[in-house]
Order: structure tokens, then sequence, then C-alpha cells
């Protein structure tokens, strides 16, 4: 049950976050969870943000544009649909929405109608100068991160780990409407947990040489424990939290 998932994943990362601090003499570790609903149905996504979960991330910007329809559309319609869970008292708290797939340069119009609150993918300088543009002509300032491939993995996207950190800065000087928070990365995609949590590991090192940066998103459902343990503030989970999607 959705319930029982939340709770025992908000359970293990207040542990881990708990255990990183401890090990680096830290006060406190705060890891934002961000719940996947690549795949969900917006049933399921209302039964999350009923339980007093509020930040999602979404893959495709045609899913989250058709997401964030159906859920504005069941506010305007809530009286009369007695099929749906969920109160006007719920729904008045505001859905928190990230965009973490890859991002093409003809869905950004569209994209940045939909007003993310974080876009994670940021893969290459083109994309980075084509955003900014897009952003300039709206008057938006953009919360983004640089995606880095630190496994240096064909099957994934993003900067290199060597020459990521020259390209953040790069970018950094040259854009005027996105605000670089951070970076975002994928583990290894390897059944070797010492492998995944080497390609977080270096991760977190590249992190730490970047001035004035505070978000490091790491981590899904079989790797979050291991992200955390080398530093990750953000996690990106859906099938763990999703799976028997009853409430």
């Amino acid at each position: 049950m959705i319930v029982d998932n939340l709770a025992r994943i908000q359970s293990s990362i207040e542990h881990c976050a708990k255990e990183y601090a401890k090990h680096n003499h830290l006060v406190a570790h705060k890891v934002t969870l961000v719940a996947v609903t690549k795949y969900q149905s917006v049933d399921s996504i209302i039964a999350l943000h009923n339980l007093g979960h509020c930040v999602f991330g979404e893959n495709k910007v045609q899913d989250l544009k058709a997401k964030i329809q159906a859920i504005n559309a069941i506010k305007e319609n809530l009286d009369s649909n007695k099929l749906v869970k969920t109160t006007k008292q719920h729904l008045e708290v505001p859905f928190f929405w990230h965009f973490i797939g890859t991002l093409q340069t003809n869905k950004i119009n569209a994209l940045l109608a939909l007003q993310p609150i974080l876009i994670h993918s940021v893969d290459s300088f083109a994309l980075a100068l084509t955003l900014d543009e897009r952003c300039k002509r709206i008057d938006r300032i953009q919360d983004v991160l640089l995606q880095v491939n630190a496994a240096n993995e064909a099957t994934k996207h993003g900067f290199s780990l060597e020459s990521a950190y020259d390209a953040f800065l790069e970018i950094r000087h040259k854009v005027t409407n996105l605000r670089l928070r951070g970076i975002m990365s994928i583990g290894a995609h390897s059944e070797d947990k010492a492998v995944v949590y080497d390609s977080f590991a270096r991760t977190k090192e590249l992190y730490d040489k970047i001035p004035d940066v505070d978000t490091l998103s790491m981590g899904m459902s079989e790797d979050f424990v291991e992200a955390i343990a080398c530093g990750s503030n953000m996690v990106r989970i859906g099938s763990a939290l999703f799976k028997d999607d009853t409430i």
C-alpha cells in the first residue's frame, strides 16, 4: 500500500541521512524525496499527495502536461466526482513538479509553460543555451541541474565527470535566466553495489568542488541508500513508492 511504502521509504531516508550526518560531523543532513510519477495514474499521484507528499517528478513533457491538466480538472469538478478519493482541502496544497527526463529542444516551450520547480536534466551546452534563451523570451528564471554521466555509460546522457566542472562554470557564466543549483546523476548500472557506490562517491567529489551549489540529485528506488551514504540530498523514487498502489 502507498501509505506503507511512503512510511518505509521516509524512515529509510531519515536513517540514512542521520548516518551520513554522523559520519561527516554534521548537525543534520536533509534529503528531499521526489516521487517519480512515470507510468503512474493520476489516482495514485493524488493518493500520495493526500498523505502529505507534495514533490513529484515526471520524465516526459507530454505526460507532465496531461497529469497537471487531469489534476486541475479534478479540482474544478470535485463536487460532482464522487469516485475521487480526495478533498478540496487536500488539493489546495500545491503540487511541486520537477522535470527529470531527457529534454528535447522542441519540447522546451511546452515544459516552461508548465512552470516546473526544477529541471534536473540539462545534459549539454546546446540545451543549456537554448533553454536560457527561451527563458529570456518569457522573462523566467528557471532552476536547473547539470546532468552528469558519472559511470560514463553509453546509454546515459550528460557531461562526463572529467568535463563537468569546467562545463558547469562556463554555462553559469554565459546564461542569465538559468539558476544552476547543482548536479544530477544516475548511478552505475550494476548489480555490484561497490560499483554503484563508487559512481556516487565520484559525483559527490565533483559536487564539492563547484562553488555556490545546494542540490545533489542522485539515487533511485534501487540505490538511494548508497546515494545518501555518499551525500545525496535529493532522491528520485518511483516504483518503490507506488508498488501495489492501493491507498
